[in-house]
């Protein structure tokens, strides 16, 4: 499977860089991740459909060297090779892109425009870095760019589409479909069915040719049309509900994040929890932790104080219950790597293990189902293992029980789906033990 550009992207455009960017564009996070999301996928195809472009090889080439990465707020702001490259990519249809992501996330035009820059600018680093670590020519960033062809238009959210871009002619250059893929071909639109009326002294009826039968048709036609459209409306409330019944919550504005609000389980199918985030103090036994109501935090709690884990007799009743962490991330491929504002849950975890000293928990590690099960299964049993030795390092370790990875064996979304999709079923979770 050939790598997916966004994944090296997105540990740059993490909680911190969304929160920081709301705050000095005056922004809503849930908008700004919303643009971000939008944008993300437009510019890396921008840069796929200019694959062998030599000012774009050459613009990825300098990045690692030009430390954009350092500092994306302050160094994408106003950058002249940014604003070239983006010149280079859109052309005259730069505006139109960024009213329709101004339009689509809810932000002004003015937010929408730096955030192009800001994306464009951690794009590139992240490429540039990329190819520097692993030694590759431009020969080998073109053939990486290349590849983004056949996956980046699956990556638009939902909601936004590449004709909605208003990008023009320009999206003809977007050659997403691999040669060997199945091209698909929209639905022709039923053909509708126009029922004429006129008004006659006894009320309103369809009108009808003056010979015998033409009026006898509708008696029935127009009850078969009243059911099938009947029929339609509840198949499609039916479709509907089932692929939604699962859905991811960002709660600080991330791009994609590894949390899900259905909690899967490490040995029997567990329970589903669904919360609603929403940013307040938990109180364990007079301190505050800083968490969401209905969080991991905060279910953990009431079910310990609830003498829930007191009760339980044996593991047995109590390992089918996962908590997802809200904010534990690991950059993308690394197992010792947490992303930045991962610790604070981890410390949080802390003070719930030492205010209730008897309790003992499992780390539990989760991918989607994409890429080598095997390395996936590895990797999420690394980071499982990594987390239990950093809280062993916290002077919590005799509390923790055990770590294991899982890899995608509780994964519920295709391997086809979005990224943004697939973000459910990647996540770390913990669960109480005997």
């Amino acid at each position: 499977m050939s790598l997916n550009v966004i994944d090296l992207i997105k540990g740059q455009l993490g909680p911190a860089l969304v929160s920081q960017a709301a705050s000095q564009f005056g922004e809503s996070e849930s908008g700004i991740s919303k643009a971000i999301g939008g944008l993300l996928p437009a510019i890396v195809g921008g840069l796929a459909n200019n694959s062998d472009n030599p000012a774009v090889l050459d613009a990825i080439t300098n990045a690692s060297s030009n430390g954009i990465l350092g500092n994306l707020m302050g160094n994408s702001s106003n950058n002249s090779w940014i604003t070239s490259l983006l010149s280079l990519l859109f052309g005259d249809k730069q505006s139109g892109l960024v009213n329709s992501i101004a339009t689509f996330a809810g932000v002004s035009n003015n937010t929408s425009s730096s955030l192009l820059n800001l994306v464009t600018g951690a794009t590139v680093g992240s490429i540039g870095k990329y190819a520097a670590d692993n030694n590759l020519d431009k020969s080998g960033i073109s053939s990486l760019l290349s590849d983004q062809k056949g996956i980046v238009s699956s990556l638009l959210p939902a909601g936004l589409s590449l004709a909605s871009l208003n990008i023009g002619d320009w999206a003809k250059g977007y050659k997403f479909d691999n040669d060997n893929d199945t091209i698909k071909t929209p639905v022709a639109e039923e053909p509708k069915i126009q029922v004429t009326r006129s008004t006659a002294p006894n009320g309103t009826f369809p009108e009808r040719n003056n010979n015998d039968g033409g009026g006898s048709i509708w008696k029935w036609l127009l009850p078969l049309l009243l059911l099938i459209a009947v029929s339609y409306f509840i198949w499609k409330q039916c479709e509907k509900k089932e692929t939604t019944t699962t859905t991811s919550v960002t709660d600080s504005g991330k791009v994609v994040t590894d949390t899900a609000n259905a909690v899967s389980p490490a040995d029997t199918m567990a329970t589903t929890v669904t919360t609603t985030k929403v940013d307040e103090n938990i109180d364990l036994n007079g301190v505050t932790l800083k968490g969401y109501k209905g969080g991991m935090e905060d279910q953990m709690i009431t079910f310990l104080k609830s003498g829930g884990y007191k009760n339980a007799k044996d593991d047995a009743a109590l390992k089918d219950t996962w908590y997802n962490f809200d904010h534990v991330n690991f950059k993308l491929g690394s197992a010792s790597e947490l992303e930045a504002g991962s610790e604070g849950q981890l410390q949080n975890l802390i003070a719930i293990l030492k205010a209730f000293p008897e309790t003992k928990v499992k780390i539990g590690g989760y991918t989607d189902k994409t890429g080598d099960e095997a390395k996936n299964q590895k990797l999420s049993a690394d980071r499982a293992n990594f987390i239990k030795s950093w809280l062993d390092k916290q002077g919590v370790g005799a509390q923790v029980a055990g770590a294991d990875g899982y890899g995608s064996k509780f994964a519920t979304v295709d391997a086809k789906a979005s990224d943004a999709e697939r973000a459910v079923d990647r996540k770390m979770a913990v669960r109480f033990t005997k």
